[in-house]
């Protein structure tokens, strides 16, 4: 069987870069408080364009479609329930010209977050409504033709477990990749651990296994260092935030410079990360510090 897209990539690079965050660009270009940036798929698509742009320019090989809260729940919040479909397929077709137009090799992974409920038993919402939620959104992505897709920033393994499911409602063989948020003490919100979390998610069938957001750099590369250890041939992905989030006057803010993250970068790849690019309050300036950084490192190598 030939390889996939993402297997190529993997077996041509020494490494893979991720792009950084969609949110906090979005709000630096406009976007208010309150305001889903899934919606700008629909009236914004040119800002939500030049984003993606920013990051492909910097060096981004793997880039994630503006669908992280494009599931039926979370647009529900904002009068978009009904506009799943839409959602989701302009966004693919944003980044898909986005790429088109570049000059690199990059894929389109359409992306995946949680639903925003909590599951039984420690919540109200089922299983079997999860799965649903999930193989709607999953439907739209692929239908409007991604490469692969990333279910993300997950702390219950049971919903990780239904977002595959409802991947896999709709088609068998698009790869998947899986990454939890480690931001309690080591531990996801509902105490998974690292090697929990990537023994199950490599169980569920995923590509490429991780973490992503959480509490800053160190807490992401000691996350990729305990999985690492544990199974030192799987695909690591490792998207860490821009710096440990800070409340200032009401608003969230992120420390880290593009040279810290490239710092970081240079740590997650010794640790044993595959993938490595940034979340929240990252820009694409962050990106290409963390491109050069490895950069540097593959040619010394």
């Amino acid at each position: 069987m030939p390889d996939t897209r993402l297997q190529t990539l993997i077996r041509k690079y020494p490494y893979i870069i991720g792009d950084g965050a969609m949110g906090t660009m979005l709000f630096a270009s406009g976007l208010t408080q309150g305001q889903a940036p899934e919606s700008w798929n629909l009236g914004q698509p040119h800002k939500v364009a030049a984003v993606h742009r920013g990051y492909l320019e910097s060096g981004a090989q793997l880039l994630y479609s503006n669908t992280f809260g494009g599931n039926r729940l979370r647009l529900e919040l904002h009068g978009l329930a009904s506009r799943v479909r839409d959602v989701n397929g302009l966004a693919v077709n944003i980044l898909r010209e986005v790429i088109a137009k570049g000059e690199k090799e990059a894929l389109l992974a359409g992306d995946i977050g949680p639903t925003g409920q909590v599951l039984l038993p420690y919540g109200e919402l089922q299983y079997d409504d999860a799965v649903e939620v999930f193989e709607e959104q999953a439907a739209a992505l692929l239908e409007a033709g991604v490469d692969l897709i990333v279910i993300e920033t997950m702390s219950d393994l049971e919903e990780v477990r239904a977002a595959v499911e409802g991947v896999r409602r709709v088609s068998q063989e698009i790869e998947i990749i899986t990454t939890m948020t480690f931001d309690t003490q080591g531990y996801t919100m509902m105490g998974v651990s690292p090697e929990q979390a990537l023994e199950k998610m490599l169980q569920f069938g995923a590509a490429a296994v991780g973490g992503n957001c959480g509490n800053g750099p160190e807490e992401v590369i000691a996350v990729v260092e305990k999985m690492h250890s544990t199974a030192p041939n799987a695909v690591l992905v490792a998207k860490a935030n821009a710096g440990v989030p800070q409340l200032e006057k009401g608003v969230v803010v992120y420390r880290a410079t593009p040279q810290d993250m490239a710092e970081y970068a240079l740590k997650a790849y010794q640790a044993g990360a595959k993938v490595i690019g940034a979340c929240c309050g990252s820009t694409p300036a962050h990106i290409k510090a963390i491109n050069q950084a490895l950069n540097s490192v593959a040619e010394v190598g």
